[in-house]
Parts: structure tokens; C-alpha cells; sequence
């Protein structure tokens, strides 16, 4: 089992360098997957209500024989609820779902500015943490502008921001503001999937250079940015691997190297257009 390292959060709570993610893990294989995640040595398990699966992750936990208070558990509030009071009972339907008695990581997902209630949402997710039943918040996807709005209007700085982040888009500005803001950055789609990422020469010749896989590479270059990577596989020999991130360590170089292979979003998912609901 892979003891992976923590953080602090702008909050005072912990919070893994690397995390397991869970899209399209359903069924009896996304309980199995993610069961088998928490015995190789994941404690963050990601999930969201539009990932329809916030009970197999809740089953999961139940299944393990890790404590509960060493897991950190992370759901995400859908545009569909967007707005104070319903994102007061979308939280409450998000822990009937997973059958247990808080969130740990409570994020909104998208932040949907034609609507425009994702204040609205986060008052809310402050009265949520403040009664217990939250134990972190933060947000999903939002820029340096919205962050800016958020905070100056509330007062309260997200603890993290799960964004778009690989190799071939290094966020490096907004990486950067959230630095100064004590902001945490998680990466979604760390392996750029869906694309020749892996298969890049740079990418080879630093896995080569460290004995390591063109995976763990990429993933070590997370860490190493300061941003806690979510991987998803439901291969336990893959999450062994991906996990297996923290004895080694990549030259600035070698970092430098894989951030040049910017080329932008991969996905259309700028957040001042894309909407989710």
C-alpha cells in the first residue's frame, strides 16, 4: 500500500497530494474499484452528483476497513441546483446518496454564469460547513475573476479549485493566484485523456531518465506544480501504479519540459461559456 503525502488547506484541514477519481464508476465494478483504491492507499475519493454514483462510493467506504475520519470524501453541487436554498437540500440528497453523516470536500461544479447563483450557492455551502455537515468547500472550475467575486463578496476563500489541468494545459496563471490566495489546486483529466499526451518523446524520455512509466511522470509533474492530481482507473494494478508518485522527483527541467507541451484546453470547458447542469 502507497502512503500518499498531505497538505493543509487554507482551512486547516488535510488534504491528499493525489486523489482518485470516479467517472463512470458505477455499479458493483465502481464499488470493487474504488474499494480496492482506498486498501492500495487513496483517502481522497472524487465524486459529484452527476456523476450518478455518489452511492457506490458511499458503499465503498462502508466496505473498507479504513477509518472514516482518514477518508476525505468530495461531491460536487450540479447547475441544476444552483441557488441558496437549493443547495441546502441538494447537499442533504448528496448525503442520503452516500449513506454517511458529512461531506468532507463540498464543491460546486460548474459555475454557470448566465445563471449567475453560484453566490447564492456558496452562502449556502458556508452555512453547510459552519453546521457541520461540510467540512471544506470550494469550487469547480471558476477563473481568477470569478474567484476574485466570490471572495471579495463573502469573505470566504475557497479551500480549493478542481480545474482542467495536464501537461498540454499547465494553468499556470491561475496556479498562480491561487497560490496567493492559499487557494488549493486539484487537477481534473491529469492524463489528458483522450489524446497522444502519453505518447509525446518528452514525456518517454523522462519516464526513461527515471525508471518510471510515462504515467507516473506526468503525475509526479502535478505534484510537483502543486496540484493534487485525481487519476481514475478501475484497474488495481494501474491504481497501484499511479499512485506510486513519491519517490522520485523530476528535475526543474524536466517540469519545465512537460509545461511547454502547452497548447490550451483540450475539452471546450471554458468556464465562461461551458455550462453544466
Amino acid at each position: 500500500m502507497t502512503s500518499i503525502p498531505t497538505v493543509t488547506l487554507n482551512d486547516g484541514t488535510w488534504f491528499p497530494e493525489l486523489g482518485f477519481g470516479t467517472y463512470n464508476l458505477t455499479g458493483d465494478e465502481g464499488v470493487d474499484a474504488t474499494a480496492g483504491a482506498i486498501a492500495a492507499g487513496y483517502r481522497l475519493l472524487d465524486t459529484a452528483v452527476n456523476y450518478e454514483n455518489e452511492a457506490v462510493i458511499g458503499e465503498a467506504v462502508r466496505r473498507s476497513n479504513v477509518d472514516r475520519d482518514d477518508l476525505l470524501v468530495a461531491t460536487k453541487l450540479p447547475g441544476r441546483d444552483h441557488g441558496y436554498d437549493e443547495t441546502i437540500a441538494s447537499a442533504r440528497g448528496s448525503l442520503e446518496r452516500l449513506g454517511l453523516d458529512r461531506i468532507d470536500l463540498y464543491l460546486i461544479h460548474w459555475p454557470n454564469p448566465s445563471i449567475d447563483k453560484y453566490l447564492d450557492s456558496w452562502r449556502a455551502m458556508i452555512r453547510l460547513r459552519d453546521e457541520g455537515l461540510v467540512r471544506s468547500i470550494g469550487v469547480s472550475n471558476f477563473t481568477e475573476a470569478m474567484l476574485t467575486r466570490l471572495i471579495g463578496e463573502t469573505g470566504v476563500t475557497p479551500a480549493v479549485n478542481q480545474v482542467e489541468m495536464h501537461p498540454y494545459f499547465p494553468q499556470a496563471a491561475l496556479r498562480a493566484y491561487h497560490a496567493e490566495r492559499g487557494i488549493r489546486t486539484e487537477s481534473w483529466s491529469p492524463l489528458a485523456r483522450r489524446s497522444e499526451l502519453l505518447a509525446e518523446r518528452v514525456v518517454g524520455d523522462i519516464a526513461v531518465a527515471h525508471g518510471v512509466t510515462p504515467t507516473q511522470a506526468v503525475l509526479r509533474w502535478h505534484v510537483q506544480l502543486g496540484s493534487t492530481p485525481i487519476p481514475k482507473s478501475a484497474h488495481a494494478g494501474r491504481q497501484r501504479e499511479n499512485a506510486d508518485v513519491f519517490g522520485f522527483r523530476l528535475t526543474d527541467a524536466e517540469v519545465t519540459a512537460l509545461s511547454d507541451l502547452e497548447r490550451g484546453r483540450l475539452w471546450d470547458g471554458d468556464p465562461d461559456t461551458h455550462e453544466e447542469m
